[in-house]
């Protein structure tokens, strides 16, 4: 028997490359004679790029930059000398995993420390960046991200608004270009098919997630929209909110309007680059997971495009996760995850025994398991 262990991530217990080591681990102690091959998987998730830097064996590059308060920390990116693409993760430094609850404010927090990483690969010879949208700490439409490549905001009086100043957006009354902007083109990876503005846009959406209150949100989105007209007097490109420009808080619309810019769907884009139809065509069973299918799974989600792959090459799939939504999705096999309590202070290591218990029982339904 031929295994493909390819999990997403499991969200907030156990990375995707944590359970596939599990996975493979459980497999080959119940079935030793069987063989398993590797490939944990991101959508456009957090550390999206990050897994599949790892994946296509990149050079990890480093660099000092901000957080998403301006407090300094380590960033990274990959880099592939032969394309001369970076690949770095909106959450690597502007994530919101770097914040305590009480620091969450979409009117502060900003992407710059990622346009501080995007310099840092322009120096160092890129000429695309690639870019995973999800877990983002901002709501800031990539303002952050074009100050650090030369872009100015200047208040009602003509004056620069600092970085990281209380309501940034709002202030914003002229957008100044400092020079020539650099010829540099960016892909982004995004695993939501939100806009920026609407009823399902980043604002309503996205923006509690990130701090934004209730008495708030008018007034936010109408900062958004006072920006989002600056833009589009100042651009030549031409901006057009979309399907995808919600993710990240925007940082994509806003970067469009000054650069050569596309939105892939991430798990898509994710297969494509470590040949996963390659690795199905060489197994018999491909088995996937994430913490929770729900119906926003099919929209995009790793393993449910998975599936869809596996289904399309005649192979069969299973599913690790919990709840009970993922019953009619269409996997061929469905390992329930028991539900965990996430305020538990051992809440990953419960994660990681019910994975290998789920999957020991299962395994030993399928003993004379046989294809």
């Amino acid at each position: 028997m031929k295994w493909l262990i390819a999990p997403n991530a499991f969200k907030g217990t156990i990375e995707a490359d944590r359970a596939a080591s599990l996975i493979k681990d459980t497999i080959l102690e119940i079935r030793p004679r069987d063989q398993a091959e590797v490939c944990p998987i991101a959508d456009g998730g957090d550390g999206t790029c990050l897994l599949l830097s790892e994946l296509l064996g990149l050079e990890k590059v480093f660099a000092a930059v901000n957080d998403p308060l301006g407090r300094p920390m380590r960033g990274f990116f990959g880099y592939d000398a032969h394309s001369r693409t970076a690949y770095l993760d909106v959450s690597t430094v502007s994530g919101i995993k770097w914040l305590k609850e009480y620091e969450k404010n979409p009117w502060i927090c900003s992407s710059y420390g990622t346009g501080e990483l995007i310099m840092k690969a322009m120096d160092y010879g890129a000429g695309e960046v690639v870019i995973g949208l999800g877990g983002s700490a901002t709501v800031d439409m990539g303002t952050g991200i074009l100050r650090a490549m030369g872009m100015l905001f200047l208040d009602e009086k003509g004056r620069e608004i600092p970085m990281f100043s209380p309501y940034f957006l709002e202030r914003i009354a002229h957008v100044q270009l400092t020079s020539v902007l650099p010829d540099i083109k960016f892909t982004f990876l995004c695993d939501v098919t939100n806009s920026y503005f609407g009823e399902e846009g980043a604002i309503p959406v996205f923006g509690p997630q990130k701090g934004l209150q209730k008495q708030d949100m008018r007034r936010f989105l109408q900062a958004s929209e006072s920006f989002y007209r600056l833009l589009q007097a100042k651009s030549e490109n031409g901006i057009s909110d979309g399907e995808g420009f919600g993710a990240a808080g925007g940082i994509a619309l806003g970067i469009s309007a000054f650069f050569k810019t596309q939105l892939a769907p991430g798990a898509s884009y994710f297969f494509e680059k470590v040949r996963m139809k390659d690795r199905i065509k060489r197994a018999d069973i491909i088995i996937t997971g994430e913490g929770r299918y729900d119906h926003q799974s099919a929209k995009g989600k790793g393993s449910f495009e998975l599936m869809r792959l596996v289904k399309e090459l005649g192979k069969e799939s299973w599913l690790i996760t919990s709840g009970e939504e993922a019953n009619e999705s269409g996997f061929d096999v469905i390992l329930q995850l028991p539900d965990l309590d996430f305020k538990e202070k051992e809440v990953i290591e419960r994660a990681e025994e019910a994975l290998v218990k789920t999957l020991q029982q299962t395994l030993g339904r399928y003993k004379n398991l046989k294809i």
